[in-house]
Protein backbone atom coordinates (compact mmCIF):
# COMPACT_ATOMS: atom_id res chain seq x y z
CA UNK A 1 0.00 0.00 0.00
CA UNK A 2 1.51 3.27 -1.15
CA UNK A 3 -0.76 5.99 0.33
CA UNK A 4 1.24 8.58 -1.63
CA UNK A 5 0.36 12.25 -1.31
CA UNK A 6 -0.06 14.28 -4.46
CA UNK A 7 -0.29 18.07 -4.29
CA UNK A 8 -0.71 18.62 -8.03
CA UNK A 9 -1.77 16.32 -10.84
CA UNK A 10 -1.35 17.58 -14.38
CA UNK A 11 -4.17 16.53 -16.69
CA UNK A 12 -3.68 16.33 -20.45
CA UNK A 13 -7.00 16.44 -22.31
CA UNK A 14 -9.07 17.75 -25.20
CA UNK A 15 -10.51 21.21 -25.63
CA UNK A 16 -13.03 20.06 -28.26
CA UNK A 17 -16.64 20.90 -27.44
CA UNK A 18 -18.09 18.44 -29.99
CA UNK A 19 -17.41 15.20 -28.16
CA UNK A 20 -19.67 12.61 -26.56
CA UNK A 21 -20.95 13.72 -23.13
CA UNK A 22 -19.56 10.52 -21.59
CA UNK A 23 -16.05 11.96 -21.91
CA UNK A 24 -17.05 15.24 -20.24
CA UNK A 25 -18.75 13.35 -17.42
CA UNK A 26 -15.60 11.31 -16.76
CA UNK A 27 -13.44 14.45 -16.80
CA UNK A 28 -15.78 16.19 -14.35
CA UNK A 29 -15.69 13.14 -12.05
CA UNK A 30 -11.91 13.16 -12.16
CA UNK A 31 -11.84 16.83 -11.14
CA UNK A 32 -14.31 16.07 -8.33
CA UNK A 33 -12.16 13.20 -7.04
CA UNK A 34 -9.05 15.36 -7.14
CA UNK A 35 -10.80 18.04 -5.07
CA UNK A 36 -12.09 15.45 -2.60
CA UNK A 37 -8.53 14.19 -2.12
CA UNK A 38 -6.99 17.67 -1.74
CA UNK A 39 -5.18 17.48 -5.08
CA UNK A 40 -4.89 20.60 -7.23
CA UNK A 41 -5.67 20.12 -10.92
CA UNK A 42 -3.11 21.51 -13.34
CA UNK A 43 -4.61 21.79 -16.82
CA UNK A 44 -4.36 23.66 -20.09
CA UNK A 45 -6.79 26.40 -18.93
CA UNK A 46 -9.19 25.95 -21.83
CA UNK A 47 -12.75 27.22 -21.50
CA UNK A 48 -14.42 24.28 -23.27
CA UNK A 49 -14.20 20.53 -23.72
CA UNK A 50 -12.55 18.23 -21.21
CA UNK A 51 -10.24 21.02 -20.04
CA UNK A 52 -13.29 22.94 -18.84
CA UNK A 53 -14.97 19.83 -17.41
CA UNK A 54 -12.02 18.66 -15.30
CA UNK A 55 -11.39 22.19 -13.97
CA UNK A 56 -15.08 22.69 -13.18
CA UNK A 57 -15.27 19.34 -11.40
CA UNK A 58 -12.40 20.43 -9.19
CA UNK A 59 -13.63 24.00 -8.61
CA UNK A 60 -17.27 23.04 -7.99
CA UNK A 61 -16.13 20.75 -5.18
CA UNK A 62 -13.88 23.18 -3.34
CA UNK A 63 -10.64 22.25 -5.10
CA UNK A 64 -7.95 24.26 -6.84
CA UNK A 65 -7.55 24.42 -10.62
CA UNK A 66 -4.36 25.91 -12.02
CA UNK A 67 -4.42 26.65 -15.73
CA UNK A 68 -1.34 27.03 -17.91
CA UNK A 69 -2.00 28.71 -21.23
CA UNK A 70 -0.02 30.51 -23.95
CA UNK A 71 -0.60 34.22 -24.39
CA UNK A 72 -2.05 33.84 -27.91
CA UNK A 73 -4.81 31.59 -26.53
CA UNK A 74 -5.67 34.15 -23.86
CA UNK A 75 -5.74 36.85 -26.56
CA UNK A 76 -8.20 34.70 -28.55
CA UNK A 77 -10.54 34.36 -25.54
CA UNK A 78 -9.91 30.63 -25.04
CA UNK A 79 -9.07 30.83 -21.32
CA UNK A 80 -11.32 29.47 -18.53
CA UNK A 81 -12.40 32.60 -16.61
CA UNK A 82 -12.75 31.15 -13.09
CA UNK A 83 -9.55 29.22 -12.44
CA UNK A 84 -7.87 29.46 -9.05
CA UNK A 85 -4.68 30.54 -10.80
CA UNK A 86 -3.77 31.17 -14.42
CA UNK A 87 -0.17 31.00 -15.58
CA UNK A 88 0.34 32.66 -18.97
CA UNK A 89 3.29 31.41 -21.02
CA UNK A 90 4.92 32.82 -24.12
CA UNK A 91 4.42 29.70 -26.24
CA UNK A 92 3.28 26.07 -26.32
CA UNK A 93 6.70 24.68 -25.41
CA UNK A 94 6.84 26.76 -22.23
CA UNK A 95 3.27 25.73 -21.43
CA UNK A 96 4.12 22.01 -21.57
CA UNK A 97 7.33 22.47 -19.61
CA UNK A 98 5.47 24.42 -16.89
CA UNK A 99 2.68 21.83 -16.66
CA UNK A 100 5.19 18.99 -16.41
CA UNK A 101 7.29 20.81 -13.80
CA UNK A 102 4.21 21.39 -11.61
CA UNK A 103 3.14 17.74 -11.80
CA UNK A 104 3.43 15.18 -9.03
CA UNK A 105 1.78 12.83 -11.54
CA UNK A 106 0.22 12.96 -15.00
CA UNK A 107 -3.22 11.75 -16.05
CA UNK A 108 -4.00 11.72 -19.77
CA UNK A 109 -7.68 11.90 -20.68
CA UNK A 110 -8.89 11.42 -24.25
CA UNK A 111 -7.90 14.08 -26.74
CA UNK A 112 -6.70 14.86 -30.22
CA UNK A 113 -3.28 15.66 -31.66
CA UNK A 114 -2.28 18.04 -28.85
CA UNK A 115 -3.15 15.57 -26.11
CA UNK A 116 -1.46 12.68 -27.93
CA UNK A 117 1.65 14.80 -28.44
CA UNK A 118 1.74 15.74 -24.73
CA UNK A 119 1.26 12.13 -23.66
CA UNK A 120 3.87 10.67 -25.98
CA UNK A 121 6.37 13.38 -25.10
CA UNK A 122 6.04 12.76 -21.34
CA UNK A 123 6.34 8.99 -21.91
CA UNK A 124 9.53 9.73 -23.86
CA UNK A 125 10.82 11.95 -21.04
CA UNK A 126 10.18 9.10 -18.60
CA UNK A 127 11.88 6.61 -20.92
CA UNK A 128 14.93 8.89 -21.05
CA UNK A 129 14.99 9.32 -17.27
CA UNK A 130 14.25 13.07 -17.24
CA UNK A 131 10.74 12.68 -15.77
CA UNK A 132 10.28 10.36 -12.81
CA UNK A 133 6.63 10.67 -11.84
CA UNK A 134 3.68 8.36 -12.55
CA UNK A 135 1.78 8.59 -15.83
CA UNK A 136 -1.78 7.27 -15.93
CA UNK A 137 -3.69 6.86 -19.19
CA UNK A 138 -7.41 7.24 -18.47
CA UNK A 139 -8.93 4.97 -21.10
CA UNK A 140 -12.52 6.23 -20.99
CA UNK A 141 -14.78 4.16 -23.22
CA UNK A 142 -11.73 2.33 -24.64
CA UNK A 143 -10.55 5.57 -26.27
CA UNK A 144 -6.86 4.68 -26.03
CA UNK A 145 -7.17 1.03 -27.07
CA UNK A 146 -5.60 1.65 -30.49
CA UNK A 147 -2.72 3.69 -29.06
CA UNK A 148 -2.03 1.00 -26.45
CA UNK A 149 -1.95 -1.61 -29.24
CA UNK A 150 0.45 0.59 -31.19
CA UNK A 151 2.74 0.93 -28.17
CA UNK A 152 2.66 -2.86 -27.73
CA UNK A 153 3.51 -3.17 -31.44
CA UNK A 154 6.54 -0.92 -30.83
CA UNK A 155 7.63 -3.35 -28.11
CA UNK A 156 6.91 -6.44 -30.23
CA UNK A 157 9.01 -5.01 -33.06
CA UNK A 158 11.78 -4.09 -30.57
CA UNK A 159 11.55 -0.33 -31.05
CA UNK A 160 10.94 -0.25 -27.29
CA UNK A 161 12.03 -2.59 -24.52
CA UNK A 162 9.48 -4.91 -22.94
CA UNK A 163 10.08 -3.25 -19.56
CA UNK A 164 9.02 0.09 -21.02
CA UNK A 165 5.39 -1.02 -20.95
CA UNK A 166 5.58 -0.01 -17.27
CA UNK A 167 6.31 3.62 -18.17
CA UNK A 168 2.56 4.24 -17.95
CA UNK A 169 -0.43 2.74 -16.16
CA UNK A 170 -3.91 2.35 -17.59
CA UNK A 171 -7.16 3.08 -15.76
CA UNK A 172 -10.64 2.71 -17.22
CA UNK A 173 -12.45 5.10 -14.86
CA UNK A 174 -11.55 8.26 -12.94
CA UNK A 175 -12.07 6.32 -9.72
CA UNK A 176 -9.56 3.68 -10.79
CA UNK A 177 -7.05 6.37 -11.83
CA UNK A 178 -7.13 8.09 -8.44
CA UNK A 179 -7.16 4.77 -6.58
CA UNK A 180 -4.13 3.60 -8.55
CA UNK A 181 -2.21 6.78 -7.80
CA UNK A 182 -3.08 6.93 -4.10
CA UNK A 183 -2.82 3.26 -3.19
CA UNK A 184 -0.31 1.62 -5.53
CA UNK A 185 3.44 1.94 -5.54
CA UNK A 186 4.02 3.50 -8.94
CA UNK A 187 7.60 4.53 -8.20
CA UNK A 188 9.44 2.09 -10.42
CA UNK A 189 12.96 2.02 -11.71
CA UNK A 190 13.02 2.48 -15.47
CA UNK A 191 15.43 0.42 -17.55
CA UNK A 192 17.63 2.59 -19.73
CA UNK A 193 16.49 3.02 -23.31
CA UNK A 194 20.04 2.16 -24.44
Amino acid sequence: MNTKTYNHITVFCASSARINQEYNDAAYRLGTLMAMNGIACVCGAGNCGLMRSVADGCLDNGGRAIGVIPRFMVDNGWCHPQLTETIVTEDMHQRKETMNNLADAIIALPGGCGTLEELLEIITWRQLGIFHKPIVILNTNGYYDHLLKMLQHCIDEQFMKESHSSLWFVANTPEEAIEKLLNTDLEIEIESKY
